[in-house]
């Protein structure tokens, strides 16, 4: 479980033949979760101011590529500051930057993915803890505050870049316990 408030920016070392190494600060414990870009991967080795994930092939066939820089969060411990929202790490769907002008951001997004989302509302995009500002026929908006620009991947993104998204769990649950008890 995750909050997505990004603790670190780590720089991508190398992604080969399924294992993926990111320069980190961070010190989790071999075995412990970490989020990469939003995706809930296990710690195999951390040394070195590293740290190593074996990505198995159905994750990657599911999320973005890894880029030269990813946003990174340790798994929530208990007594810690629930600060953003319930995040999983297990992503969704993989959007497309519209735009981002003036800390608006835009993404396009699936179908069966902003059936999830509502105005006001939780999205995670790379891991970040964002609320919808708005929702567009294909795309949601959210709005990024300076230091959110400048602490995470996300100020550097650029139309057409991929982002993983993860709706609010609680939505999911809504949708699955309603509609055991709706007519077909």
């Amino acid at each position: 479980m995750f909050t997505g408030i990004v603790r670190e920016r780590g720089r991508v070392a190398s992604f080969d033949d399924g294992r993926l190494v990111v320069a980190s600060t961070l010190e989790p414990a071999v075995g412990d979760s970490v989020a990469v870009d939003g995706v809930c991967l296990t710690v195999v080795d951390a040394r070195d101011g590293s740290l190593a994930f074996d990505v198995v092939a159905e994750t990657a066939s599911r999320v973005k590529p890894f880029g030269d820089e990813v946003n990174l969060e340790p798994a929530l411990r208990a007594g810690e500051p629930l600060g953003g929202h319930y995040v999983q790490g297990h992503v969704d769907g993989v959007g497309r930057v519209r735009s981002l002008d003036r800390g608006r951001l835009v993404v396009e997004a699936p179908d069966e993915l902003l059936r999830y989302c509502v105005e006001k509302g939780s999205i995670a995009i790379d891991g970040v803890s964002l609320t919808i500002a708005a929702l567009h026929a294909d795309a949601l908006e959210v709005a990024l505050v300076p230091h959110t620009l400048e602490v995470t991947t996300l100020g550097a993104l650029r139309p057409g870049d991929p982002v993983n998204l993860e709706a609010d769990v609680l939505a999911k649950y809504v949708e699955r316990l309603v509609g055991a008890r709706l007519p077909e």
